[in-house]
């Protein structure tokens, strides 16, 4: 499976500008067919909320870089539909010939973040994972990625007999289903708030929230006068909640039981993910929380509820399951899909 971007060879130099697109910051490099995914040309950083615009962000790093640029891909934070796309977080509405006309590329690709990360599975090595279930699996199968971060993104990559194509998902905003009563009694909370009550409303930075809050509004578990104190003054819980729940010397009991109560939530979900799409080659997490609270996810409540799928539970001993340490890999997909884009629109053959 990995590797294969080493065979994407061709004798004139394909080059393209990739994005990593999102509420907080703009990743942006230049890539090369002839230098691979390894070696970018150019890179930086931007913070996305001082910019009005992906165009200007564009412009002042391609004038940085004065590279003559057959295309860019940019994956974003949101929905793209008919090549326009609007950041989740962040005023920003792009359309693709717009963009284009506005940087001075020739052409201009959007698609979701998820998909821009699904496009790296593939060609992600051992040192860019870390195994969560060694498992065993089959050469060119479908391989499932669920990355909770501030949503729930989810993607899957199916082999078409001579790549891999991925495939857009919006499975993260599927009903919530409950395994036990503690998690019968969240869902039964969430609705008195929401219309809706979907996975990514429970499993996601968000989501750790609202588990707190049940577990706290309920009496499961009290919340502690210091922690109190210190989530009244910062805009986003999240961190605090899980900094608490691993502390090793005074863990939180309250931030504890919300992070267990969120991994298992995550474990089920993507075991639900793997059957429905029959993740034969692996389940792949990405986004921003998986490596932030590794040592909880190896603990066992995660693959634990990952395997417990009644008459399916054999299977699922089988499926591989990672997490996507690199934190550049949907930029690196963006790349891997504008390189292959762009050497076929000008004609260059495989």
């Amino acid at each position: 499976m990995r590797g294969r971007f080493e065979e994407m060879t061709q004798k004139k130099t394909t080059t393209v500008l990739a994005g990593d697109i999102g509420g907080t910051k703009t990743n942006l490099a230049l890539f090369t067919d002839e230098a691979g995914l390894n070696a970018p040309l150019a890179e930086a950083t931007y913070p996305s909320a001082d910019y009005p615009g992906l165009e200007m962000i564009a412009r002042d790093f391609l004038s940085r870089t004065r590279e003559e640029v057959d295309g860019a891909s940019f994956g974003v934070a949101g929905p793209v539909v008919n090549g326009q796309a609007k950041i989740t977080n962040l005023p920003w509405i792009m359309h693709e010939a717009r963009l284009a006309n506005a940087i001075g590329i020739p052409s201009v690709r959007l698609f979701n973040d998820l998909v821009a990360l699904a496009y790296a599975v593939p060609f992600l090595t051992d040192k860019d994972l870390h195994v969560l279930n060694t498992g065993r699996a089959m050469s060119d199968g479908t391989i499932a990625v669920v990355a909770p971060g501030t949503g729930l993104g989810e993607a899957y990559v199916t082999w078409d007999g001579a790549a891999y194509q991925p495939q857009p998902s919006e499975g993260g905003h599927a009903d919530f289903a409950p395994s036990n009563d503690l998690e019968t009694g969240l869902l039964h909370y969430l609705l008195e708030r929401f219309e809706h009550v979907s996975y990514e409303r429970v499993c996601s930075g968000s989501g750790v929230v609202n588990i707190y809050d049940y577990l706290k509004d309920s009496g499961y578990a009290e919340e502690p006068e210091w922690l109190a104190e210190q989530m009244v003054s910062v805009h986003d819980r999240t961190p605090l909640i899980v900094e608490a729940a691993l502390d090793e010397d005074t863990p939180c009991n309250l931030c504890k039981t919300t992070l267990e109560m969120f991994i298992s939530i995550l474990g089920a979900e993507a075991g639900n993910m793997a059957l429905k799409v029959m993740a034969s080659g692996g389940v792949y997490l990405g986004g921003g929380m998986p490596p932030r609270i590794l040592p909880a996810l190896e603990i066992g409540l995660f693959m634990d509820a990952f395997r417990r799928k009644g008459r399916m539970s054999r299977l699922m001993e089988d499926i591989p399951v990672y997490v996507i340490m690199n934190p550049k890999a949907a930029l690196l997909g963006a790349a891997c899909h504008g390189i292959t884009a762009y050497r076929k629109i000008d004609g260059r053959a495989r």
